[in-house]
């Protein structure tokens, strides 16, 4: 397989990751109510802080709705960020400082999570879950940089 395609294949694949995590921001209590219905799925370190966020969704979205519009716009970032991939899509050489910007969004998911989660009461189970998204999402992203760089300095030798 040609390293362009490749290259676009491994984008396209983040394009699609980040979309879908963003979007499962918008029926957030409709997931949380199914997830707690089948709690073969809930680990049991998890049950109780599921229990809680659940209820307060259901709380705080039946008397102050607009509160959930966080969650819109959360995913609706999701998306836009996404868009700034279609750059890299086209030309990765050209716009590979996306794919640098990328990288550096993924470590700073760390330093995000571990400051404000005690400040808002997240538990350090849901800290490690936010820091894995930063980590698993460097690994594309580095072998899509990897890869660029072959492409640039096959090009240049051309």
């Amino acid at each position: 397989m040609k390293l362009l395609t490749k290259i676009r294949l491994l984008i396209l694949f983040f394009i699609v990751a980040l979309i879908l995590s963003g979007v499962t921001a918008f029926p957030v209590e409709t997931e949380l109510r199914w997830l707690l219905n089948n709690p073969a799925l809930v680990p049991a370190f998890a049950e109780q802080w599921l229990k809680d966020v659940y209820a307060a969704l259901v709380e705080t979205n039946a008397k102050y709705p607009m509160l959930a519009y966080g969650f819109d716009w959360l995913a609706f970032a999701h998306i836009v960020i996404a868009m700034a991939f279609i750059g890299p899509l086209k030309d990765p050489v050209k716009n590979k400082w996306i794919i640098d910007w990328a990288m550096l969004a993924c470590v700073a998911i760390i330093p995000l999570a571990f400051i404000a989660a005690p400040i808002r009461h997240i538990p350090l189970f849901h800290v490690i879950i936010d820091c894995s998204f930063g980590i698993i999402g460097l690994i594309p992203l580095a072998i899509c940089r990897k890869w660029i760089k072959q492409l640039e300095k096959n090009n240049l030798a051309v």
